[in-house]
């Protein structure tokens, strides 16, 4: 009986845990989808629906007796001018409410639809979750928000497609859904051979003949139209912004912008695109007879957008799909490919690698890329892969017993052993650190908030004696070796050092490299509320102090915007200072870690080095170093209440786990797994942070 009642209150317990994620994730879905919507409504006449009004704007080509293709601003098939007309001058005489709306309800059913086509088994968790996350996802995403932006339909095609594969009822139907699609957008008719391939011939010979149809019937209504579009420019290659800008995602985009042109361009593309259709339809087919249907779909989809001579940021919608494939052993790989993907699918390239010329390649071809490695390259498991749904467990550790009973705070926040993937960290840190510049830079302030802050501290520092910024930035400009060192100081060791220390700690110590990593972030997301809450001009920016900028030079301070370098970082980020506090963390870090003694000694260099640094700079108050300092013990302390003391209990067989287990660093070798003994028992016996 206590077992049963035991049993009966844990399902309780676990029936409204989930009832109330669903309802917050509906709620987040909600709120994207009124922030999006509330975004075009709210932007100005030629802001919002750019491609909308200039199809039905005054003059616009929907309305003349002439071409569609005269203005060379419509872009879709002579079809879809057919079936846009009505619904163009509706949209322009509620302008553009209705268009908005139906776009979002477009949105809404492509999630649910997506949902509904998990491939099995999915577990209940999975199915009840599923569709509020694919909605957000979906608005979060750039396909869905430039489609929101221009005006688009390219939703539509996508839409038809997964309604025509797990919708419908009989094949006709489904052909039926199919071939408008394919009418709407050419590159859609890929989908009749993974029909026919798959057995669905008469689905197959549908949405081949529908598409014919819809495509006769336009030629007979638009028949120059027609000839413009399929034959003069290539169906409709030629159409709209020149297909070498960084707009046009396809194969044929990508060779334009390498240099080639010409007949080469076009023989190399034709052999790439042949290959890629090859390739990509031979795995579409075996996903989808292994019972991954919307997998299959999505890399159709992918298929067609590298493989189409035209394909706008708003057409690649198949490529957000593929996130559904499973791909790697380890649980702790598991999240790759998804955050890949959404990462790619929501985030500017700029935000996703460093602006080296090196990386431009790729940066501008990262959607490209997404879409062919899931088409040709991505080892999606099978259903019958006993990894499918019980992957390799991540092992955790219990940290040494705190001192207080709250403590950890939040005990599902479990230590781990292993290294995290490093692509995974790779991207947080480049990502987490593009937001923070971003957010660094949003939150400026006034120029005369800035400089009445800056006298605040300057007379706070007076009152407590240690309003040192002046002398000694005056005595390093009188001494050049010393205004070189600090300005070297300053420019060359803010990144290199942290990221040196993350380095050393993930090769050697993954479960410490967790614990300063996350301690690194609560200490950057706490000093982005200081540079938000309150903007600080530094001694270097204040008028008539007589601070010399030793670093950048004169300023202008009579100009609020301090020439260029206002546009490369906010110049009143400077409470606390992350210089800094950064340095103080790899001090902590490597007192706490280092084995030896000259090891630690070296690392409280660091940061002694850089508060001279930024005070001799003048780019610092000293109280700057002290909020800096605050922000870091945070960090620990975030860290501490959350996860427990940095200590960890030794595994009873740490290092002796059967093969493919994760105690050791990701790698299944025996070396590996060794060194994570080590460090659990190094772990076990060092000090607490």
């Amino acid at each position: 009986m206590a077992n049963a009642e035991h049993s009966v209150n844990g399902s309780a317990t676990t029936a409204s845990r989930m009832a109330l994620a669903r309802v917050f994730l509906w709620v987040v879905a909600a709120v994207l989808a009124i922030r999006q919507t509330a975004a075009v409504l709210t932007s100005p006449p030629g802001e919002r629906l750019v491609d909308l009004e200039t199809w039905i704007g005054e003059g616009g080509v929907l309305h003349v007796s002439g071409s569609l293709y005269d203005a060379e601003t419509f872009t879709g098939t002579p079809f879809a001018g057919l079936v846009l007309k009505p619904f163009a001058r509706s949209a322009e005489q509620t302008f553009g409410v209705v268009w908005t709306f139906g776009t979002l309800l477009l949105v809404v059913a492509l999630g649910l639809v997506a949902a509904r086509a998990l491939p099995m088994p999915v577990s209940r968790r999975s199915k009840l979750l599923a569709a509020p996350v694919a909605i957000s996802l979906l608005m979060l995403s750039l396909p869905v928000r430039n489609s929101f932006h221009l005006g688009q339909t390219s939703i539509i095609p996508v839409l038809l497609v997964l309604l025509g594969c797990f919708a419908a009822r009989g094949e006709r139907s489904a052909g039926l859904l199919i071939g408008v699609g394919a009418a709407l957008q050419p590159t859609v008719l890929l989908f009749a051979p993974l029909l026919w391939l798959t057995g669905r011939r008469t689905a197959a010979v549908s949405a081949a003949g529908t598409f014919a149809a819809c495509s006769a019937l336009a030629a007979a209504a638009l028949p120059s139209d027609s000839w413009t579009y399929w034959v003069h420019h290539l169906a409709g290659a030629g159409l709209g912004t020149r297909p070498d800008s960084l707009g046009n995602h396809s194969l044929h985009g990508a060779l334009l912008r390498f240099g080639l042109e010409g007949p080469l361009e076009i023989a190399v593309y034709t052999v790439l695109a042949a290959g890629v259709c090859f390739i990509g339809l031979r795995r579409a087919v075996r996903y989808a007879r292994d019972g991954q249907l919307l997998l299959a779909v999505a890399l159709t989809g992918c298929v067609a957008v590298a493989v189409s001579p035209t394909a706008w940021q708003h057409q690649l919608l198949w490529v957000l799909l593929a996130v559904v494939g499973r791909v790697g052993k380890r649980a702790s790989d598991r999240m790759l490919w998804p955050v890949l993907i959404v990462l790619a699918m929501t985030l500017p390239g700029k935000m996703l690698l460093p602006n080296l010329a090196v990386l431009h390649p790729v940066r501008d071809n990262a959607l490209l890329i997404a879409a062919l490695a899931a088409a040709c390259a991505v080892p999606f498991l099978t259903l019958d892969s006993p990894y499918f749904r019980r992957p390799v467990p991540t092992r955790y550790a219990t940290p040494v017993a705190s001192r207080w009973r709250l403590v950890p705070l939040l005990p599902f926040w479990r230590r781990v052993l292993s290294r995290p993937n490093l692509l995974l960290e790779l991207l947080a840190i480049r990502v987490g650190y593009s937001v923070y510049s971003q957010i660094r830079l949003a939150a400026t302030g006034s120029v005369g908030a800035a400089e009445e802050h800056g006298r605040l501290i300057l007379s706070v520092e007076q009152a407590l004696g240690i309003d040192v910024e002046h002398a000694v930035n005056q005595a390093v400009v009188e001494i050049g070796w010393a205004e070189a060192f600090f300005n070297f100081y300053y420019t060359s060791f803010h990144f290199l050092i942290p990221l040196t220390i993350l380095g050393i700690l993930y090769a050697r110590r993954p479960a410490d490299y967790r614990w300063a990593r996350s301690s690194l972030a609560f200490a950057t997301l706490l000093a982005l509320l200081g540079f938000w809450l309150f903007p600080l001009a530094p001694p270097r920016l204040m008028p008539g102090l007589g601070f010399v900028d030793t670093v950048h030079g004169p300023q202008d301070l009579a100009n609020p915007d301090y020439g260029a370098m206002t546009a490369v970082t906010n110049q009143y980020a400077a409470m606390p200072s992350l210089h800094f506090g950064w340095s103080l963390w790899c001090g902590v870090v490597a007192v706490v870690l280092a084995p030896k003694l000259w090891m630690k000694l070296l690392g409280l260099l660091h940061p002694l080095f850089t508060v001279c640094a930024i005070v001799a700079t003048a780019n610092h108050w000293v109280l700057d170093a002290a909020g800096g300092a605050a922000v870091v013990a945070a960090g620990f302390g975030l860290t501490y209440v959350l996860s427990g003391r940095r200590r960890l209990l030794p595994l009873p067989e740490a290092g002796r786990a059967g093969p493919g287990g994760e105690d050791g660093a990701g790698e299944g070798g025996g070396g590996a797994r060794a060194a994570v003994g080590k460090d659990m028992a190094r772990a076990g016996a060092g000090g607490t942070a």
